[in-house]
């Protein structure tokens, strides 16, 4: 007994709409979903801790010290120093962001004349206490960042800046 195999123009027609709105519905939610779960899939920023100083090499004073790490930008790899300010509290260390939170510039420890136990703005001319915390009455209206950190075998190990709440 033999079947009948004939496929009418109607469902040719079906099947080929079919198929190929599908192949485009694919083409338009694949890159949707992609961007949806990317960030899931990414490493824990914490485990990209990167080494910076011994803690024997820190004193009750801020010193400026250099990070340097490498930046994806997905298409190129380029290597980025940034500054960091770190200092003993006792036996905390304290590691605390140069950009300052009115407009981004840097801030540097006992720069100005008047104050010098403070770390000083030169921009607009804010201030912020040793513990990073913002002078009232200057322009920063919020903390210097603190780095998050942990020693590991006499090294400091620093993760990324975070606001102090």
């Amino acid at each position: 007994m033999e079947k009948n195999h004939n496929v009418s123009r109607r469902q040719f027609l079906t099947y080929a709409l079919l198929g190929t709105g599908g192949f485009m519905a694919a083409g338009l939610i694949m890159p949707m979903v992609r961007f949806g779960v990317d960030p899931i899939l990414q490493a824990d920023a914490e485990d990209d801790m990167i080494d910076v100083v011994g803690v024997d090499e820190l004193t009750d004073v801020p010193q400026a010290f250099d990070m340097e790490y490498e930046q994806d930008h997905g298409w190129h790899v380029e290597q980025v120093t940034e500054t960091v300010w770190m200092f003993l509290e006792g036996d905390e260390v304290v590691a605390l962001s140069p950009t300052c939170t009115h407009l981004g510039c840097t801030v540097s420890w006992g720069t100005d004349a008047d104050n010098p136990e403070q770390f000083f703005c030169p921009c607009h001319f804010g201030r912020f206490e040793r513990d990073g915390t913002n002078v009232p009455g200057t322009p920063p209206t919020e903390p210097l960042h603190r780095y998050d950190h942990e020693v590991r075998d006499g090294r400091v190990l620093l993760g990324s800046p975070s606001p102090q709440l």
